[in-house]
C-alpha cells in the first residue's frame, strides 16, 4: 500500500568561478562570480530536484542527468525539475510543498527569492506559497563563507494523489 505522504531531503553544491553566469532557482543573478556546472549548474534547483526524487527513493538528479552526456552541457535545470516531478507522477505523487534554504556569501540572494519562487512555482506546478526559499551566509567559515562555492538544502513534502 503507498503511503499519503513521503518527504525528501536533497543538498547540493558548485564552485564559485569567474566566466560563468550565476543561475539560481532559475534566475540569473548579476554577479562577477557564476557557478561552475555541467548543466547550469543552479544549486538550488539541483536540491529540489534531489529533494523531489529522494521522496519516492528514486535516484538521484546525477542518474537521470549524468555530466557524461552532451546533451545535458549547459541546461536549463528547470527541465530537470519538471522531469522529477514527472518521474513521481509515475508513482502517482506530486509536490504538495517545498522549504529550501541557501548557503552564499555571494550574492546576495535576497532580493531575487520573489522571481525564483515564482520561476520554480511554474516548473513544479505549484502555487508559489507553497515553496519557500531563505538564504543565509555561513558567517565567513569554510569553503562557502570563503566565497569558494555556494550550498542548497531543499525538503520536499509529496502527497499521492491516485
Amino acid at each position: 500500500m503507498k503511503k499519503s505522504f513521503r518527504i525528501g531531503h536533497g543538498y547540493d553544491v558548485h564552485k564559485l568561478v569567474e566566466g560563468r553566469k550565476c543561475v539560481i532557482g532559475g534566475v540569473e543573478i548579476p554577479s562577477k562570480l557564476g557557478l561552475l556546472g555541467h548543466s547550469d549548474a543552479d544549486v538550488l534547483s539541483h536540491a529540489i530536484a534531489d529533494a523531489i526524487l529522494g521522496s519516492c527513493a528514486l535516484p538521484d538528479i546525477g542518474h537521470l542527468f549524468p555530466n557524461t552526456d552532451p546533451n545535458c552541457k549547459d541546461m536549463d535545470s528547470q527541465k530537470i525539475i519538471i522531469r522529477a516531478v514527472e518521474e513521481i507522477g509515475k508513482l502517482g505523487y506530486k509536490v504538495s510543498n517545498v522549504d529550501a534554504t541557501l548557503i552564499a556569501e555571494t550574492p546576495k540572494i535576497g532580493p531575487h527569492i520573489p522571481q525564483m519562487r515564482k520561476t520554480l512555482s511554474l516548473s513544479l506546478g505549484m502555487e508559489e506559497s507553497d515553496v519557500g526559499i531563505k538564504a543565509t551566509t555561513n558567517e565567513t567559515m569554510g569553503w562557502e563563507g570563503r566565497k569558494e562555492g555556494i550550498g542548497a538544502h531543499a525538503v520536499v513534502l509529496v502527497e499521492l494523489v491516485r
